[in-house]
Formats: structure tokens, C-alpha cells, sequence
């Protein structure tokens, strides 16, 4: 695991990805955060934002996607309707499930399981930096504690 999270916090945005989603597989290239175009996530006020690689975070379809989260940034209780990987490259996140809080240094991977209700965020040390992809639009489905 150790070797695992070596290379995984030694990942920059020097990234190469490719997609096997179409017939023809075509190179995908961030060679740098200058080539990311960052979008603020509506009604979080600057605190969310993301930078698709692939497809689009809130279109339709398979995505791939940076994701910031300011310090302390606190998505209260909620769920989304697929499978959510997510590879944690800055900060520490966290994910609170039936009340045990696990936090996700850099270096980090966890997949959420559709519909799982959760609380999650970044913790108030640093900013975050995030990379999700999943098979189709992201979406936050607020639950009432």
C-alpha cells in the first residue's frame, strides 16, 4: 500500500488518459492545470469547482473530471444515483458512513456505492484536489438527517 500511495501522491497534472468508451480509442493529454478549463459548481459559491477531462461532469454521459474543494467545504448528508470512484491527489477528504468517519489523505482511492447515504468533505487543513469519473452525470441527492 505504501508503494501505492508513493506513486499516487506523486501524480501531477502531467496526466495521460485514454478512454475505451467509443470504438476508437483516442489519446486524452493534460500536460498541465494551464490546459484545465475550471468551472465554479453552482450554489457553492466558489467553495466547488471542477475541470472535465472527459465528457462532461453534469452532462450526459461518461465523464472524467478534477474536482477542488476549498478547505472545510462540508457536503452534509446525501447520496448519488451511481457508483462514484474517486482518486484523492491534495488534501485530506472524508466520508462519514453509519456515523465512522474515514479520512482520505493524498494518494488515496475510494468507490462509493450507488445510493449510499453519506456525509462528506474536505477537512480544514488544506484545499482538495480530486479526480472522478463515473458512467454518467454527477448529481448530489441532499438527504435529511
Amino acid at each position: 500500500m505504501k508503494a501505492l500511495h508513493a506513486i499516487l501522491a506523486g501524480l501531477t497534472l502531467a496526466t495521460f488518459v485514454t478512454t475505451a468508451h467509443a470504438a476508437e480509442e483516442k489519446l486524452i493529454s493534460v500536460p498541465n492545470s494551464a490546459a484545465l478549463t475550471w468551472k465554479d459548481v453552482d450554489g457553492t459559491k466558489g467553495a466547488v469547482s471542477y475541470a472535465n477531462v472527459e465528457g462532461d461532469l453534469f452532462g450526459k454521459g461518461p465523464y472524467s473530471a478534477f474536482v477542488k474543494f476549498n478547505k472545510g467545504v462540508d457536503n452534509g448528508l446525501h447520496t448519488h444515483s451511481q457508483t462514484l470512484p474517486t482518486v484523492v491527489l491534495k488534501g485530506t477528504f472524508y466520508a462519514v458512513i453509519d456515523g465512522k468517519r474515514t479520512e482520505y489523505p493524498a494518494g488515496s482511492y475510494y468507490k462509493l456505492p450507488a445510493n449510499l447515504v453519506h456525509e462528506s468533505g474536505c477537512t480544514a487543513a488544506a484545499d482538495c484536489l480530486l479526480f472522478q469519473y463515473q458512467a454518467d452525470a454527477f448529481d448530489l441527492n441532499p438527504v435529511k438527517g
